[in-house]
């Protein structure tokens, strides 16, 4: 690739990120590795998170197995959203760009469907969490809470990728030690609540509904993780991308998954807000306001980064069907239009806010578990992390424009699921699978798309000459440097 260059000579950057889709060189590469950390910590150190530990309860799961479930959930979908993190710094792109190599320039264009249901889908929850919950605990105006969240949203994504970091770290340096009082009043016993007067114990259906629940949760950031950790320098080491993001991603998740479960199961609380509230109060006078406050800003800060990500997929869209100048007004554009979209899909909701969170990752796990097993198969085991980057952006280029191996192996993984498939009340409608049936409810769907898709990906690319590709990739990095140094000629 481009010829390396040190930390300290990097330009810096300008106030308005100016790329988006296309990819980003060796002398814009600014970013710290240990910025991975705090932004995933902070992007699931919110209001979203503590709903997910209801899900146990609500179907009867104790405290104890809700925690082993989301736990173990937790763990293993964030090992998959770690290992696409390590693909920013080796290839300097957006996700979806470098799913062009699984399926084709125009055949991406699949998944992005299911990666754009992801980013509304989160921003929709987020909109009925923060309305129901801010309306709940503080008396506020749902509507306005709506609007003034869509606006700072919008604003944080239109600033970029440098803005989103600040922001995160901002919000995690004061909310951690207010969020570690909290907990330890509860874990001492100064947070209230008593016992519940409902049985609660273990049974496989609510096991396996919160594990899904959790394993979704960080499976659902997989399509752009590394749209966060692409300017970081290309030589940072892949292992360390991984473990900085595991652990930001699993802890915060961990942390409030098993405080949601305590709030459900010793306060009886059916909001995550209220119940933070109620908590903090207990602790110390106050303390669970702020805590609620904090938690919501985090809240409409990841819904920036779910503005930021939808962006550059409806552009990864719009590009593989006529090819376009990434330029900031595109990016400003879109971004507009999403907030438009996800506002009126939100005020339209009439569930509940924790049947809206499950029903979402619910469908974001179906949809997403065959693409990031079909990625991660090519980039770690079929080419190791060797893709011609100049051949991603032709539609006739080296990747096709239609990838079938990717595409048959999406196909594959989705019709595998449905007979497995449990899908949650959406309106008057629900679907239970045949298979699933047969498992009185237990919902593997997920489970048996990820390891299908995994093994038809393999199988099917065995016919790739990995070899030739090596060719198309020299000439590549030889166009890349080439065109970085007419553009330092012409500077």
């Amino acid at each position: 690739m481009a010829s390396d260059t040190s930390q300290a000579a990097v330009a810096a950057p300008p106030l308005i990120e100016v790329r988006s889709i296309d990819w980003v060189p060796d002398e814009e590469r600014h970013g710290r590795l240990w910025h991975q950390a705090p932004l995933w910590f902070l992007g699931n150190f919110q209001y979203f998170t503590i709903p997910i530990g209801f899900i146990g309860p609500g179907l009867g799961l104790s405290l104890g197995w809700t925690a082993v479930a989301g736990i173990l959930g937790i763990i293993i979908g964030t090992l998959f959203m770690a290992f696409h993190a390590s693909q920013g710094p080796t290839l300097g792109l957006p996700q979806m760009i470098q799913s062009r190599a699984q399926f084709g320039y125009r055949g991406v264009i699949i998944p992005l469907f299911a990666t754009l249901f992801t980013y509304l889908a989160f921003n929709v929850a987020d909109q009925v969490l923060l309305g129901d919950g801010l309306n709940s605990a503080f008396g506020l105006n749902a509507n306005l809470v709506a609007v003034i969240a869509a606006l700072a949203a919008a604003l944080l994504a239109i600033f970029g990728h440098d803005w989103v970091h600040k922001a995160f770290r901002a919000l995690l340096y004061v909310s951690l030690p207010l969020m570690a009082i909290l907990t330890i009043g509860v874990i001492t016993g100064h947070g209230g609540g008593a016992p519940s007067s409902h049985h609660y114990g273990f049974n496989t259906v609510g096991f396996m509904a919160e594990l899904a629940a959790a394993a979704a949760y960080n499976i659902t950031y997989a399509p752009y993780v590394s749209d966060y950790s692409r300017y970081l320098p290309a030589s940072t080491k892949p292992r360390a991308v991984i473990a900085s993001v595991f652990f930001g991603a699993s802890g915060s998740a961990v942390w409030l998954i098993v405080l949601g479960a305590w709030l459900a199961i010793r306060l009886g609380a059916t909001d995550g807000l209220a119940g933070l509230v109620t908590a903090g109060n207990n602790v110390i006078p106050h303390l669970g306001q702020v805590v609620a406050l904090l938690s919501t800003l985090a809240l409409v800060a990841t819904m920036g980064m779910n503005a930021y990500g939808g962006m550059l997929t409806i552009l990864t869209g719009v590009d593989s069907i006529r090819p376009i100048k990434p330029r900031r007004t595109a990016r400003v554009v879109t971004i507009i239009v999403l907030t438009v979209v996800w506002f009126v899909i939100g005020k339209s909701i009439t569930a509940g806010a924790v049947d809206t969170v499950f029903s979402a990752l619910t469908l974001m796990l179906y949809l997403l578990v065959p693409w990031t097993a079909s990625n991660l198969m090519d980039f770690f085991v079929v080419r190791r992390g060797h893709y011609a980057i100049t051949e991603l952006f032709r539609p006739r280029g080296l990747y096709g424009s239609w990838g079938w191996r990717g595409l048959t192996s999406y196909a594959i993984g989705i019709l595998v699921e449905i007979p497995f498939m449990v899908l949650p009340q959406l309106g008057h409608w629900s679907y239970t699978g045949p298979l699933a049936k047969a498992l009185g409810g237990v919902d593997i769907a997920w489970l048996a798309g990820l390891v299908v898709t995994g093994i038809a990906y393999w199988l099917f690319s065995r016919s790739i000459d990995v070899t030739a590709e090596h060719n198309a990739e020299v000439a590549s990095d030889r166009a890349l440097d080439d065109a970085l140094h007419a553009g330092e000629a012409t500077a």
